[in-house]
Protein backbone atom coordinates (compact mmCIF):
# COMPACT_ATOMS: atom_id res chain seq x y z
CA UNK A 1 0.00 0.00 0.00
CA UNK A 2 1.10 3.51 -0.79
CA UNK A 3 -0.25 6.55 0.99
CA UNK A 4 -0.03 9.85 -0.87
CA UNK A 5 -0.31 13.27 0.71
CA UNK A 6 -0.49 16.44 -1.34
CA UNK A 7 0.49 19.87 -0.07
CA UNK A 8 1.28 23.33 -1.36
CA UNK A 9 -2.14 24.37 -2.54
CA UNK A 10 -3.68 27.71 -1.67
CA UNK A 11 -4.89 31.02 -3.00
CA UNK A 12 -2.86 32.72 -5.71
CA UNK A 13 -3.49 35.68 -7.98
CA UNK A 14 -3.91 35.26 -11.70
CA UNK A 15 -0.51 35.05 -13.33
CA UNK A 16 1.09 33.68 -10.20
CA UNK A 17 2.83 30.39 -9.47
CA UNK A 18 2.51 27.50 -7.07
CA UNK A 19 4.64 24.48 -6.34
CA UNK A 20 2.72 21.50 -5.11
CA UNK A 21 4.19 18.45 -3.44
CA UNK A 22 3.11 14.84 -3.19
CA UNK A 23 4.88 12.78 -0.56
CA UNK A 24 4.45 9.04 -0.40
CA UNK A 25 4.73 6.65 2.52
CA UNK A 26 4.44 2.93 2.83
CA UNK A 27 6.53 2.06 -0.21
CA UNK A 28 9.11 3.70 -2.40
CA UNK A 29 7.67 5.55 -5.39
CA UNK A 30 10.56 4.50 -7.62
CA UNK A 31 8.48 1.62 -8.99
CA UNK A 32 5.48 3.82 -9.84
CA UNK A 33 4.66 6.24 -12.58
CA UNK A 34 3.27 9.33 -10.89
CA UNK A 35 0.50 11.56 -12.13
CA UNK A 36 -1.49 14.65 -11.32
CA UNK A 37 -5.17 15.17 -11.96
CA UNK A 38 -7.55 17.95 -11.06
CA UNK A 39 -11.25 18.41 -10.53
CA UNK A 40 -12.98 21.74 -10.77
CA UNK A 41 -16.42 22.35 -9.23
CA UNK A 42 -19.12 20.74 -11.32
CA UNK A 43 -16.63 19.06 -13.65
CA UNK A 44 -15.15 15.63 -14.00
CA UNK A 45 -11.65 14.81 -12.83
CA UNK A 46 -9.17 15.45 -15.63
CA UNK A 47 -5.57 14.51 -16.34
CA UNK A 48 -2.93 17.20 -15.86
CA UNK A 49 0.53 15.63 -16.07
CA UNK A 50 2.53 12.48 -15.53
CA UNK A 51 6.15 11.54 -14.99
CA UNK A 52 7.79 8.17 -15.56
CA UNK A 53 9.53 6.10 -12.91
CA UNK A 54 12.97 7.48 -13.68
CA UNK A 55 11.88 11.10 -13.83
CA UNK A 56 13.15 11.60 -17.36
CA UNK A 57 9.94 11.49 -19.37
CA UNK A 58 6.92 13.65 -18.71
CA UNK A 59 3.63 14.25 -20.47
CA UNK A 60 1.04 16.90 -19.79
CA UNK A 61 -2.28 18.09 -21.06
CA UNK A 62 -2.22 20.74 -23.77
CA UNK A 63 -3.65 23.41 -21.50
CA UNK A 64 -0.65 23.05 -19.20
CA UNK A 65 2.16 22.89 -21.74
CA UNK A 66 4.66 25.65 -21.12
CA UNK A 67 3.15 26.37 -17.70
CA UNK A 68 3.55 23.14 -15.79
CA UNK A 69 6.74 21.33 -14.90
CA UNK A 70 6.77 18.08 -13.01
CA UNK A 71 9.78 16.41 -11.46
CA UNK A 72 10.41 13.78 -8.84
CA UNK A 73 12.91 12.95 -6.13
CA UNK A 74 12.70 9.21 -5.56
CA UNK A 75 15.12 9.43 -2.64
CA UNK A 76 12.66 11.71 -0.87
CA UNK A 77 9.63 9.80 -2.14
CA UNK A 78 8.21 13.05 -3.42
CA UNK A 79 6.86 14.48 -6.66
CA UNK A 80 6.83 18.21 -7.31
CA UNK A 81 4.66 19.94 -9.90
CA UNK A 82 5.53 23.57 -10.56
CA UNK A 83 2.64 25.58 -11.97
CA UNK A 84 3.22 28.98 -13.55
CA UNK A 85 1.06 31.63 -15.21
CA UNK A 86 -2.00 30.39 -13.38
CA UNK A 87 -5.44 31.60 -14.37
CA UNK A 88 -8.95 31.22 -13.00
CA UNK A 89 -9.56 28.11 -15.12
CA UNK A 90 -6.84 26.36 -13.12
CA UNK A 91 -8.91 26.56 -9.95
CA UNK A 92 -9.53 23.00 -8.81
CA UNK A 93 -8.64 20.32 -6.33
CA UNK A 94 -5.37 18.74 -7.46
CA UNK A 95 -4.77 15.06 -6.86
CA UNK A 96 -1.59 13.04 -6.89
CA UNK A 97 -1.72 9.41 -8.02
CA UNK A 98 0.61 6.42 -8.38
CA UNK A 99 0.45 3.78 -11.10
CA UNK A 100 1.95 0.33 -10.47
CA UNK A 101 3.07 -2.25 -12.97
CA UNK A 102 4.44 0.19 -15.51
CA UNK A 103 7.58 0.05 -17.61
CA UNK A 104 10.49 2.23 -16.48
CA UNK A 105 10.10 4.72 -19.33
CA UNK A 106 6.32 4.69 -19.49
CA UNK A 107 4.15 7.73 -18.87
CA UNK A 108 0.52 7.14 -17.90
CA UNK A 109 -2.36 9.50 -18.67
CA UNK A 110 -5.36 7.23 -18.10
CA UNK A 111 -6.82 7.62 -14.60
CA UNK A 112 -8.00 4.01 -14.63
CA UNK A 113 -4.39 2.83 -14.58
CA UNK A 114 -3.63 4.56 -11.30
CA UNK A 115 -3.80 2.42 -8.20
CA UNK A 116 -3.34 4.92 -5.40
CA UNK A 117 -4.69 8.43 -4.92
CA UNK A 118 -4.13 11.24 -2.48
CA UNK A 119 -6.86 13.27 -0.85
CA UNK A 120 -6.16 16.36 -2.92
CA UNK A 121 -5.10 19.93 -2.31
CA UNK A 122 -7.18 22.98 -3.24
CA UNK A 123 -5.76 25.51 -5.67
CA UNK A 124 -7.72 28.73 -6.07
CA UNK A 125 -6.70 31.37 -8.60
CA UNK A 126 -8.23 34.79 -8.15
CA UNK A 127 -8.74 36.99 -11.19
Amino acid sequence: QVQLVESGGGLVQSGGSLRLSCTASGRTISTYAMGWFRQAPGKEREFVATINRGGVSTYQTDSMKGRFTIFRDNAKNTVYPQMNSLNAEDTAVYYCAAAAGVEFSEVVAMPSRYNYWGQGTQVTVSS
